[in-house]
């Protein structure tokens, strides 16, 4: 979590996507578990691990340790960050701040690492129910506090990342996620425009888009014509490629991302990944990815746009 603490690695880190392959919106250079870190839990990132929280949450006495901190204490260096960002970028492109969603929070704050079930975080929700609600809210009032600031900062747009959402069902996606993720929009309405992606959770796109966000991202597991009808028209939508198609043969790449503008119609549309790019992507094919959406010379080509992949 160093770099994300250092402003200069961190703005150096955000404008390479802008300066080396294009892209039309750069997107803060940190991490979601500096939150549950700021609220008073340890976080480690470790090699081929990735993130550990050495002490979870567990039970009552463990939720006395942490608290809803003061985020001009604890989460300065984001904020200094994005000045600085801001200053580099001199209005080239928008800058995109970001948090993750409450119930992807809980999951790493209870599990105590990453999962691919996160198994002990929903047990923790369906067997302690107020104390998984109390701890969401604890979330929640942080990440309002936190999101704002981004704001305040130099944030143009702020996009909440549900990256776990998908393991809930419908019924339970609505009141332990989407209860809270409505909560921080509702927060943020007048401040900054807003973009809520909760990857998998497909079937919750028509409540999603009643939340007031600007924007809804979507994964490559579902079709922009499907994510369209639940959503409706009047909603920005924000994806969809998949990330390992990058890997493609470059001739291939761009057809694929031309017949992913296709089915958007250019309506509405931000042209960008179905979630995180990979590692081992070779630059010019992330450079590729970019060309195609700026070449695009289909449906409305003027509405389409491209983000930080």
């Amino acid at each position: 979590m160093n770099g994300v603490r250092h402003r200069e690695l961190a703005c150096e880190i955000t404008m390479q996507p802008v300066d080396i392959i294009g892209v039309d919106a750069a997107i803060l250079f940190s991490d979601i578990l500096v939150v549950p870190q700021a609220m008073g839990l340890e976080v480690e990132l470790v090699e081929s691990k990735g993130p550990v929280l050495p002490d979870p949450i567990k039970n009552s006495e463990d939720l006395r340790r942490i608290r809803v901190p003061d985020v001009h204490e604890t989460l300065q260096f984001v904020f200094d960050a994005i000045k600085l960002v801001k200053k580099e970028l001199n209005g080239r492109v928008p800058l995109i701040g970001f948090a993750g969603g409450p119930w992807t929070i809980l999951c790493y704050m209870v599990q105590g690492k990453g999962s691919k079930t996160f198994g002990e975080a929903k047990a923790f929700c369906y067997t302690q129910p107020v104390m998984a609600h109390r701890l969401l809210q604890m979330i929640t009032d942080t990440t309002i506090a936190y999101l704002k600031e981004q704001a305040r900062s130099g944030a143009d747009v702020i996009q909440i990342f549900d990256s776990w959402g998908g393991l809930l069902g419908h019924d339970d996606f609505e009141h332990i996620s989407l209860k809270y993720i409505r909560q921080i929009v509702n927060a943020l309405k007048g401040d900054v425009l807003t973009i809520v992606f909760a990857k998998g959770a497909w079937h919750s796109l028509k409540n999603m888009s009643d939340t007031g966000a600007h924007g809804l991202g979507i994964d490559w597991c579902i079709t922009p014509q499907m994510a369209r009808q639940l959503a409706g028209d009047k909603i920005t939508l924000q994806g969809n490629l998949d990330p390992a198609k990058l890997l493609l043969p470059i001739r291939v790449l761009k057809k694929e991302v031309s017949k992913m503008l296709d089915d958007f119609g250019g309506q509405r549309h931000i042209a960008n990944l179905g979630h995180g790019i990979l590692p081992n992507v070779p630059v010019d094919h992330a450079r590729a990815f970019v060309d195609t959406v700026k070449e695009y010379d289909g449906v409305k080509k003027e509405k389409s746009s491209v983000q930080n992949v």
